[in-house]
């Protein structure tokens, strides 16, 4: 993907909730939707209803200022979804103001929300060379990054001990383009400072703390049938079984399902030979980050628009929920009113003035095309 969302972490990791953005209206209010003829949206009518009725989770992440401010966001959460996932107060640059303190409200407040509501919860992330502080690079060194990595999965994972589903242990190993035969990230600080056995060291360390959740690696960029696409997958397998004959913990393969509205739906086979070789080492397997960018559709019609996306959420899902082993279906988000891709125009560099529309619900938390998208990949999907 030339824009990504490890381009948005950079930048901004929030944004003001509450603030009407201009190009999304235009859907009912959830209210309107729930009058007289109107389809039910709640209870069996919710996506956490079918999902549960095929035994999966339906869930999405969780943005800590919308979630702290909206009232209704917190609503929509608790009427739709089973599983939710903190967008990014669990990672480092969030979680770590200095070296030697931790600051856990927000996490905290959202695990707590989650219990309140029977809700289960995902942690994102302990691993990522992304989203760190900005003392890491002159604090963490060859001789302490391995403390630093354990105390700090050590202190996060046993605070939220037997309160979290899964955790994604390590995001985004993979790089092709770092020229590696076995595809590893080398430019990672993680891997600079501790070479591949971070890896070992990161899920060895979560299963130690926390011997219940369900351990992940969490990928992107594997979904397309594209040669590039096609080679980080096979990178991902390799490392994936690499780990399991070295005996690491290992749970569950988490594909990110970042999408394009391109007019293009060339995923099947790769994403089929992904899932069958997941199962094949016996991980379960999370749909972790869904979304779908519609910058390359043409037409301004919202309408049009919210087809050409809903029909991407259908097609995708169809393909990725044809085997047992999908567990979980989670977006990357819940409404329009707050999506990364609408932070800043680089996300959005063909319609600079026009804001995205990628997620189940616009931004008066009304259902859209792609919500009943998803509910009928539900339905139609076979029960796990």
């Amino acid at each position: 993907m030339t824009i990504t969302r490890r381009d948005y972490v950079k930048q901004v990791m929030g944004v003001a909730a509450g603030v009407a953005l201009p190009g999304l209206t235009g859907g009912r209010s959830v209210l309107a939707m729930r009058g007289a003829g109107a389809e039910d949206i709640t209870g069996k009518g919710s996506l956490k209803a079918r999902a549960a009725a095929r035994g999966m989770l339906a869930g999405c992440a969780v943005n800590a200022e919308l979630f702290r401010q909206d009232e209704k966001f917190r609503n929509l959460l608790a009427e739709q979804y089973s599983i939710l996932v903190p967008e990014n107060c669990l990672k480092w640059n969030i979680l770590r103001p200095t070296p030697d303190t931790y600051s856990f409200t927000d996490a905290d407040s959202l695990v707590a929300f989650a219990e309140t509501h029977g809700m289960k919860v995902r942690g994102h992330n302990f691993v990522w060379h992304e989203a760190l502080p900005k003392w890491f690079a002159s604090t963490v060194t060859k001789e302490n990054a391995r403390k630093f990595l354990v105390d700090h999965i050590t202190t996060v994972g046993g605070r939220y001990k037997g309160k979290i589903h899964s955790w994604d242990v390590v995001n985004e190993a993979i790089w092709m383009k770092d020229g590696r035969a076995d595809g590893m990230r080398s430019s990672s600080p993680w891997f600079e400072m501790l070479g591949p056995e971070y890896i070992d060291i990161a899920f060895r360390t979560a299963r130690e703390v926390d011997p219940k959740a369900l351990l992940t690696y969490n990928e992107y960029g594997i979904e397309y049938d594209t040669e590039e696409e096609g080679r980080k997958r096979v990178a991902t397998l390799a490392l994936l079984r690499r780990m399991k004959a070295a005996n690491v913990p290992l749970d569950a393969l988490g594909i990110q399902s970042h999408l394009h509205a391109d007019g293009k739906t060339d995923f099947g086979k790769g994403i089929h030979e992904l899932m069958d070789g997941a199962r094949a080492l016996g991980l379960q397997v999370f749909v972790t980050e869904m979304d779908v960018n519609d910058d390359k559709v043409t037409s301004d019609d919202i309408a049009q628009r919210d087809q050409i996306v809903a029909d991407v959420y259908h097609d995708y899902l169809t393909t990725a929920l044809r085997g047992p082993e999908v567990k979980a279906v989670l977006t990357w988000g819940a409404s329009d009113r707050n999506t990364w891709l609408n932070h800043g125009t680089k996300f959005r560099p063909l319609h600079p003035d026009r804001l995205q529309r990628p997620l189940p619900f616009d931004v008066d938390y009304a259902p859209k095309k792609a919500f009943f998208a998803m509910r009928d990949s539900f339905d139609g999907a076979k029960k796990r």
